[in-house]
């Protein structure tokens, strides 16, 4: 697997990302409206950063009221996300979904506990 993105949870997508674009030359290069949210990702070359900004009451907006701006989760990409999904259920770790589903960018995803990974909510991307 290798890093694909993170996910970083904003009240202003837009702002952030001519923030980012000016101090990191991280131009953005796809934006979409999916799931409650506006989300832009930016690339920083081999990887991105993933902005997501809620529109509707949902995932990001309880994060945001609970936490603040701020990185959400980390992305790691996989051929096989299914096989992922197995290979992490046989060991132990909890699940949020146990099936991939659509996800931004119309790629498939599925994310793992934050108890089962030191705290930190990982995502599994198959492009």
């Amino acid at each position: 697997m290798n890093f694909d993105h993170a996910g970083i949870a904003t009240d202003d997508a837009d702002g952030l990302a001519e923030l980012y674009a000016d101090l990191f030359d991280t131009p953005v290069v796809h934006k979409e409206r999916f799931d409650g949210m506006d989300v832009r990702f930016l690339d920083c070359g081999d990887s991105y950063f993933e902005l997501l900004e809620p529109h509707e009451e949902g995932t990001i907006a309880r994060y945001l009221d609970r936490n603040g701006p701020g990185i959400h989760h980390l992305a790691l990409t996989t051929d096989d996300i299914a096989g992922a999904l197995d290979r992490m259920d046989e060991r132990g770790v909890e699940l949020i979904d146990e099936e991939p589903r659509p996800g931004a960018w119309g790629h498939d995803v599925a994310f793992l506990h934050p108890k089962a990974t030191g705290g930190v909510l990982v995502e599994l991307v198959e492009h």
